[in-house]
C-alpha cells in the first residue's frame, strides 16, 4: 500500500483487533475512539475513572457497543491495567491516553505484566504520505533511542522492517543515513552505515537491503544519487530512513511534518504487541492513522 486510504480500507477487511486504552478520560482521547471506531478500524476497552469516561462517551454519541470500559480510577494503575490486557490477550495493542509517557513506557516495560520480549529493544517508527512521494516513506528512530550505537540500529531496522512488510513492502530499502555519501573515519555515522549495509549483505540483517552511507538527497532522489555517480538498489528509492540519532530524527520529522505537509502516523515496536504513543500535538487524523499502523501491525505479526 502506498498511502494512508490504502491502510484504512486494508485494516477494515482484516481480523477485528482490540485497543486497550490507558487512561481514557479525556475528550481528545475519546474524539479519536470515536473517529476509529465509526470507520471500523478497532475495538476499544477504555481504562480509566470509569464514570468520567462514561460521560465524556455520551456526550461524544460513542458507540457503546465497540468499547468496553475498565474502571480504574487511580492514575498510576490506569497504565498497568491496560498492559495486562494486552499481556493476557484480550487486547493486540495499548494506546496512551491522558498520562505521562515516563509511566505509560514504565508499565510496558514492567518485567511481571509488561510486553517487553526478552531483552528487545523498543523503537519509534514513524510512517508519512509525503505530498512530493508516490510511496510512504519510513523514519527511525525519531523519538526513543537518544544515540543508538550499531547493533542498536540493528533492532531499529529490524522494528521498521516488520511495519514496512506489514504495509505490503516486502523487501524494503533501507538508507543509512549520514551527511556524507562516502566513508569519512570522523564521522562515526558514515563508518557505521557502512558497516550496515556490509551486514545486509551478508545475511546478518535480513528481510531488506541495506545501504550506506547515503545523505537524505541521495536516499529520496534519483536524480540527486545520479548526479553524484551513486550506484545502488537504495539509493534514490528508500523505504526506510535510518537517522544517526534522535537529533537528526526529530528534526527531519518535524521537516516531513510542518515543511512538507506530510500526513503520518506513529507507533512504538520491538515489544509483544504494537505501541501507540501520541502526542496532544498530533493531529486527530494523525492518531487515526497511528491507531490503523498499530492494528495493522498486529494483524501481520500474528499471522
Amino acid at each position: 500500500m502506498k498511502n494512508f486510504d490504502e491502510l484504512l480500507e486494508s485494516v477494515k477487511k482484516a481480523n477485528p483487533v482490540k485497543v486497550a486504552v490507558a487512561q481514557a478520560n479525556d475528550m481528545e482521547v475519546i474524539e479519536t475512539v470515536k473517529m476509529a471506531t465509526e470507520k471500523g478500524i478497532a475495538q476499544f476497552y477504555l481504562v480509566g475513572d470509569a464514570k468520567e469516561i462514561q460521560e465524556k462517551c455520551q456526550q461524544l454519541n460513542v458507540d457503546m457497543n465497540k468499547v468496553e470500559i475498565i474502571d480504574e480510577p487511580e492514575l498510576e494503575n490506569a497504565p498497568r491495567a491496560a498492559v495486562s490486557l494486552v499481556s493476557s490477550g484480550k487486547a493486540q495493542v495499548v494506546m496512551k491516553g491522558l498520562i505521562h509517557t515516563a509511566d505509560y513506557l514504565r508499565a510496558i516495560l514492567d518485567k511481571e505484566i509488561g510486553l517487553r520480549k526478552d531483552k528487545s529493544l523498543l523503537s519509534h517508527v514513524g510512517v508519512f504520505q509525503v505530498p512530493a512521494f508516490d510511496r510512504f516513506i519510513i523514519l527511525t528512530d525519531a523519538a526513543m533511542i537518544i544515540a543508538p550505537d550499531l547493533q542498536q540500529k540493528v533492532s531499529i531496522i529490524e522494528n521498521a522492517v516488520v511495519v514496512a512488510r506489514a504495509l505490503g513492502i516486502e523487501m524494503p530499502k533501507v538508507a543509512a543515513l549520514s551527511a556524507v555519501e562516502t566513508v569519512n573515519p570522523d564521522m562515526v555515522s558514515s563508518v557505521e552505515a557502512a558497516i550496515l549495509a556490509k551486514m545486509s549483505e551478508r545475511g546478518q540483517i535480513k528481510n531488506c537491503i541495506v545501504d550506506g552511507p547515503l545523505a537524505f538527497d541521495n536516499a529520496i532522489s534519483k536524480e540527486a544519487a545520479e548526479h553524484k555517480g551513486i550506484k545502488s538498489p537504495v539509493a534514490g528509492a528508500a523505504d526506510i530512513l535510518l537517522v544517526p540519532d534522535i537529533e537528526a530524527g526529530n528534526i527531519l520529522y518535524k521537516s516531513f511534518t510542518y515543511a512538507a505537509g506530510a500526513s503520518m502516523a506513529g507507533i512504538v515496536v520491538g515489544a509483544k504487541a504494537p505501541v501507540v504513543l501520541t502526542s496532544r500535538a498530533d493531529t486527530a487524523e494523525s492518531k487515526l492513522y497511528s491507531i490503523a499502523l498499530a492494528v495493522q501491525v498486529a494483524n501481520f505479526q500474528s499471522q
